[in-house]
């Protein structure tokens, strides 16, 4: 019998553009470890989240807030930024109207929303992937999810075609979210309970082999 593991690994990589401009971190990478969120479930196996950073690779300024409490997301650098479509296609799911949450960088915060995570895998797609769009590069796929937008800002339809670059919306904290940020996967399907996750890799702005980021990697894309 064939796991879920095997069918992933038998698929030519996905390549994408970057869905932003800027400069972001690289986080959960799949260059660092597969299952890259540490779960096959909702086609998670490849993604990667990107966080928008200054010039000193901080997403937002440290005050006493980051080490005891909440933040407001709008302190963050990428909240509100654009969001680019990675692919060519056509928009089968554009979701929103869900909040953007205060952002986590505190542990003693972040434990206490750990505790919510199954009741958020319960809510669904809204619930974990907040305001999202999926792009789908033929009828049958492969589907392209980006996650995690702003709330009020989804620019595109179900059925609208897009082009690579196009603007879907904005980065947000919407979603299982603890800062601002953009997460990005492909899939077989949009079934989410039985979709599987694809490989992918990321075209550089500067020519050359297609890659995926390593973990902590800031990626710039003028």
């Amino acid at each position: 019998m064939r796991t879920r593991d095997d069918v992933s690994h038998g698929a030519a990589p996905v390549v994408l553009d970057l869905p932003f401009r800027g400069s972001w971190l690289a986080r959960n990478s799949p260059a660092r470890r597969v299952p890259s969120h540490g779960t096959h479930l909702f086609g998670t196996t490849y993604a990667i989240d990107f966080v928008a950073v200054d010039e000193r690779g901080l997403p937002a300024p440290r005050t006493w807030r980051t080490a005891l409490s909440v933040e407001a997301p709008a302190l963050f650098r990428g909240f509100g930024q654009p969001v680019l479509a990675p692919v060519p296609g056509r928009v089968v799911i554009a979701h929103d109207g869900e909040v953007d949450h205060v952002a986590r960088r505190s542990q003693l915060t972040l434990v206490a929303y750990a505790v919510g995570q199954r009741r958020r895998v319960r809510g669904g797609p809204g619930a974990i992937a907040g305001n999202h769009v999926v792009v789908a590069l033929g009828p049958a796929g492969p589907f392209v999810l980006v996650a995690h937008l702003r709330q009020g800002s989804v620019r595109v339809v179900p059925g609208e075609a897009v082009a690579a670059g196009d603007v879907l919306g904005a980065c947000g904290n919407s979603g299982n979210s603890t800062q601002p940020h953009i997460h990005v996967q492909v899939t077989d399907s949009v079934d989410w309970p039985s979709a599987r996750g694809l490989p992918m890799l990321f075209r550089r702005e500067s020519g050359g082999e297609a890659w995926m980021p390593r973990e902590s990697e800031i990626v710039v894309v003028p």
